[in-house]
């Protein structure tokens, strides 16, 4: 048995390319349930299926309608905290979301990608953090290996290539900082959303 470059395998590493071939048809089975409980019209529901999914999340915090996700169980989310509808959210590596952050609509966050100057375009991977009282807006992407510091604001559509520091406001492709918020002792709570969004 030869593998895809035409390098002959040993039956060792047949027997691994066997096993992590049926792991990711599992966790791909798993991703596109995920993505249908994704489309039941109640948070308590779907918040049921994410954390039975191995997905961390804090009490009072909601997922809208459409999230999708990679590699759910590496995907922790604190407290008091939205995530907007159709958000993607990347567990190939950790991504830690914190307390009282604001995800808006169609965000895409994500923590792996291709390195187009490898021969075999391999997969790079970085944890993404994004710290308490963020703002993220509509559109916006963060890339992998990103920390968003505390009460940061990132703008919609911005693309976030690099650690934003905490209460800088960021915006643009490649997104830069544009303004502080003026408010940085935040402790406000973000509230309920509404039962079937």
């Amino acid at each position: 048995m030869k593998d895809k470059f035409g390098k002959s395998l040993t039956s060792e590493e047949l027997a691994r390319k066997i096993g992590n071939r049926i792991n990711t048809i599992l966790l791909e089975l798993e991703v596109y349930v995920l993505h249908l409980v994704g489309y039941f019209p109640s948070h308590h529901v779907r918040r049921f299926f994410y954390r039975l999914s191995g997905m961390k999340i804090g009490s009072g915090s909601t997922l809208h309608v459409g999230a999708r996700f990679y590699k759910p169980a590496n995907v922790t989310i604190g407290e008091d905290t939205i995530i907007g509808e159709f958000a993607v959210l990347d567990g190939r590596a950790k991504l830690h979301i914190g307390n009282h952050v604001d995800i808006a609509t169609e965000v895409m966050i994500y923590n792996s990608q291709h390195d187009i100057n490898a021969e075999d375009f391999g997969a790079v991977s970085g944890p993404v953090v994004i710290e308490d009282y963020v703002f993220i807006g509509p559109r916006a992407i963060i890339l992998p290996g990103v920390t968003v510091g505390r009460g940061a604001v990132v703008a919609a559509g911005a693309v976030v290539t690099k650690d934003v520091n905490p209460f800088e406001i960021v915006g643009g492709v490649p997104a830069k900082v544009i303004g502080e918020r003026k408010q940085q002792e935040p402790h406000y709570a973000l509230g309920r959303a509404a039962w079937f969004r």
